[in-house]
C-alpha cells in the first residue's frame, strides 16, 4: 500500500483528494492536514511514502513545508499547483519536491502521479514543463536549483551516470531509462541515487533542470 498524507486547507477539494486516493485498491489516506505546519508534524508522526501537498496553506505555505519533509527524510513531496503560481513551482523544486500536479488534473492522473512518485520517480505535468522551458528561454535566464552549477559539478560523474542524466533531463521514467540504456531497472534506480548525491539535489526534478543549466 501507498501511504498518503492529504495537505489542503480547503476543506471540501480536501475531501474529494481524499475520496479519489480513497478509491485506489493501492493507496491508503492515512491524514489529512489543513496548514503546512500540521503536515510536517504528521509526516514526522507518521512516516508516509507521499504526501500531496498544497501550496498556499495557512501558518506555514507547501514550499516551506516541502522543505522540511524532504530534508529531513519524512516522505516524497507531490506538489499542488496552479496555473499562475510559477514562483511557487520554482520555490518547490528548489526544496525538493518529487512531482507537480495540477489541481484541475483528474482523478486517474493523480491516482498514477501518487503511483509515480511512490516508485521514486519523478513527475511534472506536462503545462507545468512548458513553463519551466519558458523560463529557460526568457531574457531573465533560467531558474537556479540547488547545488552547484559550475559544469566542474558533472566531472564527478561515471559515463553511464551522464547518460542517466541526460534521460531524467528529458524526464524519463526508471523504466524508459532501463529500455534506452539496456540495463535493469534496479540498476537504474541505483545510478539515480548516486547523481542525486554526486550533483548535492534531493529530486530528480532538481537534477534535470541542473542538467539542463549545465547543457547536459
Amino acid at each position: 500500500m501507498v501511504r498518503v498524507i492529504v495537505a489542503e486547507d480547503q476543506s471540501a477539494v480536501r475531501a474529494g483528494l481524499v475520496l479519489i486516493l480513497g478509491s485506489a485498491p493501492d493507496i491508503e489516506v492515512v491524514a489529512e492536514a489543513a496548514d503546512g505546519e500540521r503536515a510536517v508534524e504528521l509526516a514526522r508522526e507518521l512516516r508516509p511514502d507521499v504526501v500531496l501537498m498544497d501550496v498556499q496553506m495557512p501558518r506555514m505555505d507547501g514550499v516551506t513545508a516541502t522543505g522540511h519533509v524532504v530534508s529531513e527524510g519524512l516522505a516524497d513531496v507531490l506538489v499542488l499547483t496552479t496555473f499562475d503560481l510559477d514562483e511557487y513551482v520554482f520555490g518547490a523544486l528548489r526544496a525538493g519536491a518529487a512531482g507537480f500536479l495540477l489541481k484541475n488534473a483528474d482523478a486517474k492522473d493523480l491516482i498514477e502521479a501518487v503511483r509515480t512518485v511512490a516508485r521514486g520517480e519523478g513527475l511534472i505535468a506536462p503545462a507545468v514543463t512548458r513553463r519551466l522551458i519558458a523560463e529557460f528561454a526568457s531574457p531573465r535566464g533560467p531558474v537556479r536549483s540547488p547545488g552547484a552549477t559550475d559544469p566542474s559539478v558533472l566531472d564527478a560523474l561515471t559515463p553511464r551516470e551522464r547518460e542517466v542524466l541526460s534521460a531524467l533531463a528529458q524526464g524519463l521514467s526508471n523504466a524508459e531509462v532501463a529500455g534506452r540504456l539496456d540495463m535493469a531497472e534496479a540498476t537504474v534506480k541505483t545510478h539515480v541515487s548516486k547523481v542525486l548525491g554526486k550533483l548535492g539535489v534531493r529530486s530528480r526534478a532538481q537534477a534535470a533542470v541542473l542538467a539542463r543549466e549545465l547543457g547536459v
